[in-house]
């Protein structure tokens, strides 16, 4: 079933985190990058925006979270989702690792769209935690080649990635 609300609120979700990765990629990027950064950042928020509109116009409309199922293991994939990102940040800050904080929240986000799968019976949603999975693996070896913070390549690869699904969100709403 298309859940047309949910494709919106991709759109908002994905462009907001997506705004947000991309934030965070100028923490110490080459200098060359932070324009082409600031611009990512700002389309982003534009399709956020754009989903938060869609998705106030379609309230009404069904969401795979009207479930009450679907909610609670949302809500509790979510929370132990903030949980290990939490736990894992504190303990790398508190090692003196701070370079691997970005990497290792990226690669949480990415493991928690496992259990949203089912949640929303989207499948895509397969593809997005791979990537998700893969972009902080490759950040944590290139950014040191590149003498760029590892938040850099996380943010640029994980920006890229969730506004490339928050696209995918505004198209598969119009195509619903």
């Amino acid at each position: 079933m298309d859940y047309i609300r949910d494709y919106a609120m991709y759109a908002s979700i994905f462009g907001m985190f997506s705004f947000v990765w991309f934030g965070w990629a100028q923490e110490r990027p080459r200098s060359g990058w932070r324009p082409y950064l600031g611009i990512a950042s700002g389309i982003a928020l534009l399709v956020c925006l754009f989903g938060v509109y869609l998705s106030i116009k379609n309230w009404s409309e069904p969401s795979a979270l009207n479930d009450d199922a679907s909610f609670t293991v949302y809500l509790i994939t979510v929370y132990i989702e903030f949980f290990l990102a939490g736990l894992g940040a504190f303990l790398l800050i508190r090692k003196k690792q701070s370079d691997f904080v970005a990497p290792w929240i990226a690669f949480i986000v990415g493991i928690h769209f496992i259990g949203l799968v089912s949640v929303f019976d989207d499948s895509a949603l397969y593809v997005l935690a791979a990537l998700l999975v893969a972009v902080p693996v490759i950040a944590v070896f290139w950014a040191p080649k590149l003498q760029v913070a590892r938040s850099a390549i996380t943010g640029i690869g994980a920006g890229t990635v969730l506004f490339g699904f928050a696209i995918l969100g505004l198209i598969r709403f119009f195509s619903a």
